[in-house]
């Protein structure tokens, strides 16, 4: 006989798991709750839906660590179209092609990128989940509203240019909190002057939890128990 999910009651603890294309972070969620007989679960950070990659979920007393985990580094390996501009700053939105008559050199792309790196002033992308005026940004770019949104301070530890042939650039991007990629890519575009776009994305880690550890959404099918959760130590009671 197969192991039953554990009462919700009794659940406590980490899951990692790969969110796969398509999904929202609370797609993961709904599924983990359905997985485990209805557990109190929460994820430490949203992903894009074209987004691949570690979403950390946390369960029962766990999710008291939210905010924490939240507040920690993430990785990304991203590809970036140097060719096209787009509405949603990834491949969702519609293509705003750019003439570029000699594309950057190798070297420029590097210089550019340390532009982009350190404490950083960045204009969260216009189809993000920011709060406007009590409504998402998304839903008034969707309604064809003009959307402004203030420039923030994040922090981009560090930008690694993994490959680069016209016009996609791979990036390893190491970064805090509230940085979108997808802002990164754009603004790499504006640097050059040349079109910037994320053409693929995945988060590699949060924290000390990597994409290595991860299950695969896959798994969210059949039951979780309290042997698949990773235990941490400052849930409290």
């Amino acid at each position: 006989m197969g192991r039953k999910p554990y009462s919700h009651s009794n659940l406590n603890g980490l899951l990692i798991v790969d969110k796969p294309m398509g999904w929202s972070s609370m797609d993961v969620i709904r599924r983990i709750r359905r997985a485990t007989d209805r557990c109190k679960a929460g994820h430490a950070g949203t992903l894009d839906p074209l987004a691949t990659g570690v979403v950390v979920c946390c369960l029962g007393k766990a999710t008291k660590l939210v905010d924490s985990l939240m507040g920690t580094t993430k990785k990304y390996i991203t590809k970036v179209d140097l060719s096209a501009f787009t509405q949603t700053d990834d491949l969702e939105g519609e293509r705003e092609e750019v003439s570029v008559d000699t594309p950057p050199s190798r070297q420029a792309v590097i210089e550019a990128l340390a532009q982009l790196t350190g404490e950083i002033q960045q204009i969260p992308p216009m189809y993000s989940a920011i709060h406007i005026d009590g409504q998402r940004a998304y839903k008034l770019a969707r309604k064809g509203e003009e959307v402004h949104i203030d420039p923030r301070t994040v922090m981009v530890h560090d930008i690694q240019l993994m490959n680069y042939t016209w016009p996609y650039a791979e990036l390893d991007i190491t970064c805090g909190k509230g940085t979108y990629i997808r802002s990164i890519a754009r603004d790499l575009g504006k640097i050059l002057g040349t079109g910037g776009h994320c053409a693929s994305l995945r988060r590699t880690a949060v924290g000390q939890y990597t994409v290595d550890e991860a299950i695969p959404g896959s798994r969210l099918e059949t039951p979780i128990t309290q042997e698949d959760l990773i235990q941490v130590q400052s849930v409290g009671e």
